[in-house]
């Protein structure tokens, strides 16, 4: 069974089965149907090595004539990775990764002035732009527009609900890692400061509650710590009743500041009083040990993944979405006790530092 019977069968031209055994838009929905239930009918499987040929050849004419994908913000702002470091790393790896294979990123903002979401899409077709990649919505729980959902699409973090291939933070991994990095350390009764967990599914506390269970045994987890702002005097409080060795600070690295300053202000001494860990998106020059996400990585997996969707025609919406973690890489600051050093005992006033918080 060859393209050219399918193609006899169905009444079109083999470069019209081609296209719809690869699931193209250029052909029309009922053609591809046509075509598949055919081959199916009689079972007809494409030579692998003539796949991959075609794969290398079409790509090389795609590297030749530099394709184009799409980055499109959702947000408020044009670019919104001109205003976060975090979004900035992301962004220059997806560019630096995407040159490398042949292609080039624009920036499209379905927010500017007088634009349509069906202007938007006349725009793209009309470029020949078959691929995306979005940084997420910054509402979270958002639906990806229904319009552009024939494209090929990769989307960094959790904030869309619409099933989409993403690349995210391995949040859940990232705190077990810390929290077994304190233990290895000495700490034995480690607490858990979290904002809000609506873009990490709640993967921050699920891990310190599981990892606490496992660890620790039974009702050894403290209360956590939960903030939708830093508030001195609520993490005071929480300190006073708590009593932990240790603290996992979680945030995107703009709190950091404010945390030293109340330790500094409370008179609390980092890290013989204190063990502090963050699990953060970028930890560089802070001075805090912990985790911190690796942008570099997740800006090239999201232009993988979105390449090899766009080279097997794997466009719309997926029935079963790929979900690519990247885990975090540990940094050695100075707010844990160094390696090997007993825990020191808390004397009366260290201990007064911490009651009176």
């Amino acid at each position: 069974m060859s393209v050219r019977t399918i193609a006899s069968l169905a009444g079109v031209s083999p470069s019209a089965v081609s296209l719809a055994l690869r699931n193209s838009p250029k052909v029309s929905a009922a053609v591809r149907h046509r075509v598949v239930a055919i081959a199916d009918r009689m079972d007809y499987r494409p030579d692998g090595r003539v796949t991959e040929l075609m794969s290398r050849l079409r790509a090389g004419r795609e590297r030749k004539s530099q394709g184009c994908f799409a980055v499109m913000s959702l947000y408020e702002q044009p670019k919104p990775w001109e205003g976060s470091r975090h979004l900035s790393l992301i962004f220059d790896s997806m560019g630096r990764h995407a040159a490398k294979l042949g292609y080039r990123l624009e920036p499209f903002w379905l927010r500017a002035p007088g634009m349509s979401r069906r202007r938007f899409r006349h725009i793209l077709d009309t470029r020949g732009i078959e691929g995306m990649l979005c940084f997420g919505s910054p509402e979270p729980e958002a639906d990806f527009p229904e319009e552009l959902g024939h494209y090929a699409t990769v989307t960094i973090g959790l904030s869309i609900r619409t099933p989409m291939h993403r690349v995210i933070s391995h949040v859940y991994n990232d705190t077990r890692l810390t929290l077994q990095k304190l233990h290895g350390l000495g700490y034995r009764r480690p607490g858990l400061i979290v904002g809000s967990e609506e873009r990490d599914a709640l993967a921050y506390s699920s891990a310190y509650l599981g990892w606490c269970e496992h660890a620790l045994g039974p009702g050894q987890s403290l209360p956590i710590c939960r903030y939708p702002r830093f508030d001195p005097s609520q993490f005071a409080a929480w300190l006073r009743t708590q009593r932990p060795d240790a603290v996992v600070f979680v945030n995107g690295g703009a709190k950091l500041p404010e945390l030293s300053r109340f330790f500094r202000d409370h008179g609390i001494a980092v890290p013989s009083q204190l063990g502090v860990a963050a699990v953060s998106h970028r930890l560089d020059e802070s001075g805090f040990s912990g985790v911190q996400q690796n942008q570099g990585l997740m800006g090239a997996w999201a232009v993988e993944l979105l390449v090899a969707r766009v080279m097997h025609r794997d466009f719309g919406v997926p029935a079963h979405p790929r979900i690519e973690m990247v885990e975090g890489t540990w940094v050695q600051g100075t707010t844990l006790r160094e390696p090997g050093r007993s825990p020191l005992r808390r004397t009366a006033a260290s201990e007064s530092n911490l009651a009176t918080g």
